[in-house]
């Protein structure tokens, strides 16, 4: 075997083997969720966005909840009886309102009962699905997050808020045209959270809770943590199973050049007779 031929065959292997390895990694992740439905009697749906690596050629890219993901997640629940639950794990920085909103009316729509499970974050449009579900169940550290629209790079609340600081005339068109499309989409997004939640909160409880995650109370990256989403009356309790943290597990971000995060990744016990650490302050 020559030199060249040895080059060659090398070039074929590393361009089959992350082919072959997504492939083990998809009948990990179905084997995950059958397990999971098995568990709980349910149908499971996971809508996870990572920074993913393309096929061959390794190049990264953001992921957010686009038309495709409302036009799977729907065919979904077509496919699932009417009286059996749905449970949905997310695992998203947000996405297109349209395809948010669809899949949010769909889920409300499910005679089922529908958890949603959050190990991470689901912000934006992710906190927006949320609201749909009869249980949202958070990692004791994972977090939602406020739905304000957003115009481009501002905030719909800010917008309107610096133009009732001038004077229109003072004001170019273009500001004062932003200001009225900002207005209608703070009401457009206040009144869907309104109508999502009203059956199960009462319509003045949901008006409430719909002007808070909306009206640019807190920066649009702000986290809400399971105890603030309980004082906003939301349905939310941190008993997450561990079977969902590893399904998650088969969801890794793409390898680094350098890792910036290092451990070792068994769970660790107390040997024998060893004595407790203080507890924090005590020391």
């Amino acid at each position: 075997m020559s030199v060249a031929d040895l080059v060659w065959i090398l070039l074929l292997v590393s361009a089959i083997q992350p082919l072959l390895a997504n492939r083990v990694l998809q009948a990990q992740r179905v084997k995950a969720i059958r397990a999971l439905e098995k568990q709980r009697g349910s149908r499971v749906i996971t809508l996870i966005h990572r920074r993913e690596s393309l096929a061959l050629f390794g190049i990264p890219f953001t992921r957010y909840i686009d038309i495709e993901d409302s036009e799977q997640i729907l065919r979904a629940i077509r496919l699932t009886p009417p009286d059996m639950p749905i449970d949905l794990i997310l695992h998203t920085p947000g996405g297109l309102v349209l395809a948010v909103e669809q899949i949010a009316m769909a889920l409300a729509r499910h005679p089922g009962k529908v958890t949603v499970f959050v190990p991470h974050y689901a912000m934006s449009g992710g906190t927006l699905i949320a609201l749909a579900a009869d249980e949202i169940v958070l990692d004791q550290n994972a977090v939602l997050g406020p739905v304000d629209p957003q115009l481009g790079e501002f905030p719909a609340a800010s917008i309107i808020r610096a133009t009732e600081k001038k004077r229109p005339e003072d004001l170019e068109d273009r500001t004062l045209i932003l200001a009225d499309v900002a207005e209608k989409a703070l009401r457009q997004v206040e009144d869907f959270i309104t109508r999502l939640v009203a059956d199960r909160m009462g319509e003045e409880r949901a008006r409430q809770l719909a002007k808070a995650l909306s009206e640019g109370r807190w920066t649009h990256d702000y986290p809400i943590t399971a105890e603030e989403a309980k004082e906003l009356g939301l349905p939310v309790s941190t008993d997450l199973p561990e079977a969902v943290h590893q399904l998650m597990s088969l969801y890794p971000q793409p390898p680094q050049r350098r890792p910036t995060v290092q451990y070792i990744p068994v769970p660790y016990r107390r040997a024998p007779g060893e004595p407790p650490t203080p507890p924090r302050g005590s020391r």
